[in-house]
């Protein structure tokens, strides 16, 4: 399956974005969806996961409470969105899967970015 993050853009801080990543190739049902994130300089970052029945969710601790993970298996679809922007939440995003579980996904994420990111930039 073939993962493609899109939704980013330029926002204040306290705003709102909703991250989309969208499956092609494959059925997002069959699959944990993970989203990562790289700000330069810095090392990629597990930021949340959602298992493929999405019984299991995995938050960062630096975004608990203000980020929410999601899917639409209709729609081949998985989301973040992210409340409560802050500038250190500007980063390249990415969605990867390492299988069904969040477990396996949050590892693959990390060492194979799969498909384009997309930029988030929280800036007055």
């Amino acid at each position: 399956v073939q993962l493609q993050a899109s939704g980013g853009g330029l926002v204040q801080p306290g705003g709102s974005l909703r991250l989309s990543c969208a499956a092609s190739g494959g059925t997002l049902a069959d699959y944990a969806i993970g989203w990562f994130r790289q700000a330069p300089g810095k090392e990629r970052e597990r930021v949340s996961c959602i298992s493929d029945s999405g019984g299991s969710i995995y938050y960062a601790d630096s975004v608990k409470g203000r980020f929410t993970i999601s899917r639409d298996n209709a729609k081949n679809t998985a989301y973040l969105q992210m409340n409560s922007l802050k500038p250190e939440d500007t980063a390249d995003y990415y969605c990867a899967t390492g299988g069904r579980t969040c477990i396996a996904t949050l590892t693959a994420g990390l060492r194979k970015r799969g498909g384009r990111g997309t930029q988030v930039t929280v800036s007055s």
